[in-house]
């Protein structure tokens, strides 16, 4: 097979395109033939050298493919299921090496590159809607980066449970975005952000904020939210 190779700690140059051993499943594990792969930001922490790694490695977690192979034990899974997985080492590879209760079957109506980037992101909104808190039906929620991967996913979840959602986006092509995943209104950043939230909510605030952004919204964010609301940084 054929992977991409951190060959050292740096930018993207130090990626590389090389023939590789076909990796072995083992016990409770499963051989797939990626067709997408995510790419997502603790992929470049790594590759940088910011976050503990040793070059050279395989890079990547997240993908979604065919199982090719089956490792002892493996009863739940077959050759030939479609599956999508976010913790898998490695994922950067025409094969991979998946630990079978970390995959996750897919339907044949979802396209492989969507399967294989939204279950990281999608598992991060779901823990952000009904774990880190516990916005209700009938509440205002407010989502920075509202036309992100988490943000978009995050909006959608919240909808759908009856919460109304205010999002903040940096263009016209992102608030569009927002909008189609369900946003009932789109802001921009902007000094009079927290002023406005309060105007949207007859002046109460909203219940939570999710704040993946930090520094630039910190302030806003605080001002913007209710009397005992949370503020959730990610």
């Amino acid at each position: 097979m054929h992977a991409i190779l951190v060959t050292e700690h740096g930018g993207p140059e130090v990626l590389a395109w090389c023939a590789e051993p076909d990796p072995v499943p083992g016990p409770g594990q499963v051989l797939v033939d990626t067709r997408a792969v995510g790419v997502n930001f603790i992929d470049t922490y790594l590759r940088r050298g910011l976050y503990p790694s040793d070059p050279p490695y395989i890079p990547g977690s997240e993908g979604a493919g065919l199982v090719c192979a089956l490792g002892d034990g493996v009863s739940e899974l077959t050759v030939g299921d479609r599956v999508a997985w976010c913790d898998a080492p490695g994922s950067y590879a025409e094969k991979v090496v998946v630990d079978a209760g970390r995959a996750v079957r897919i339907p044949d109506t979802t396209p492989a590159d969507v399967a294989g980037t939204m279950l990281l992101q999608g598992l991060t909104a779901d823990y952000l809607l009904d774990g880190a808190a516990h916005p209700k039906r009938g509440d205002t929620i407010l989502v920075h980066a509202g036309a992100g991967g988490v943000g978009l996913i995050l909006t959608q979840l919240a909808v759908a449970a009856g919460i109304s959602v205010i999002t903040t986006v940096s263009s016209d092509e992102k608030e569009v975005l927002s909008r189609r995943a369900g946003a009932a209104q789109v802001m921009r950043y902007e000094p009079d952000l927290a002023a406005r939230v309060r105007d949207l909510t007859n002046g109460k605030g909203v219940s939570v904020v999710y704040d993946g952004v930090g520094a630039d919204t910190s302030e806003a964010s605080l001002a913007a939210t209710a009397v005992r609301g949370t503020i959730v940084l990610f």
